[in-house]
């Protein structure tokens, strides 16, 4: 079994990125910019944005962290969203998910310019990405589909379910495997037979939130397993596969932690030079 280093890909795809500022700083004699606004202070929210705002100095982005408490009015965000879509030094913003109640996130995705909006939340990114233009890709789907292309260049015709209908996961990660003729089964807490399903797949990715859902007897042989959970359980974190008894018949594998995660930033800051590339055509 292949084991997906998740964090070994995402240092070659780092340095692939930084060499790339390189280029673009000589060409533009500028450098992509990403502002990431944290609202609150939850602590998985904290420890995000500064392994977001390592890696961004990393690669050699300018990288930038407003703050502001809990309590802030919807309508300073959303002022301070405004302004930087305006700022020509700004590459991409990105707004940490969760926010407070009082904070409606629609609205708050939808200030966001579309072509600075890294996260790819925006409904006319996912319109685009579900159309097969070009889009900002939300980051985890694109680091679960660079990852599964590192073990099978070519995808065509392959089966491909997805465990999860969400907007963050599943149905981007839908439309990618789409793009790559993959014939797609997106399934969720209503899907019938589910370990039915699961067995036909060529590629599962889970990405539900329930710990060890995905079994053994699940898998077919040299399957490629793609697990996007994150579960705190007695036993410590645990993804969405059983991951001892399925790297038994997976053809590869992620790890929980170490396999989606890293990927995930990685691909934001892949965003963010993207979305400056665009912005200089």
């Amino acid at each position: 079994m292949i084991l997906i280093d998740g964090k070994k890909i995402a240092a070659e795809l780092r340095e692939e990125l930084r060499q790339e500022v390189v280029e673009l700083k000589a060409k533009h004699n500028k450098i992509p910019g990403l502002t990431v606004i944290l609202i609150g202070d939850m602590a998985p929210s904290q420890i995000y944005v500064r392994m977001k705002e390592k890696a961004a100095n990393e690669v050699g982005l300018k990288s930038e962290v407003i703050r502001y408490p809990e309590a802030v009015e919807e309508k300073i965000v959303l002022d301070k969203i405004e302004e930087l879509n305006k700022d020509e030094s700004i590459s991409g913003i990105l707004v940490q998910l969760p926010l407070p109640k009082h904070i409606d996130k629609q609205k708050v995705i939808e200030t966001i310019l579309p072509g600075k909006d890294v996260d790819g939340f925006h409904p006319m990114n996912v319109g685009n990405l579900s159309s097969g233009y070009e889009s900002s890709v939300p980051c985890t789907p694109l680091g679960c589909y660079l990852m599964i292309k590192k073990i099978e260049p070519n995808l065509t015709g392959k089966k491909a379910v997805m465990i999860g209908r969400s907007n963050l996961n599943g149905k981007p990660m839908a439309q990618l495997l789409l793009k790559e003729n993959c014939t797609v089964t997106i399934t969720h807490s209503k899907t019938k037979d589910l370990k039915a399903e699961c067995l036909e797949a060529d590629i599962i990715v889970a990405a539900v939130g329930i710990p060890e859902l995905v079994k053994a007897d699940w898998v077919k042989k040299d399957a490629i397993v793609i697990d996007v959970g994150i579960n705190k359980t007695d036993n410590g974190i645990v993804g969405d596969v059983a991951f001892d008894e399925v790297s038994k018949v997976a053809r590869a594998l992620t790890p929980v932690p170490g396999g989606v995660g890293p990927m995930t930033i990685a691909c934001l800051l892949k965003n963010t030079i993207e979305c400056f590339k665009r912005s200089q055509k």
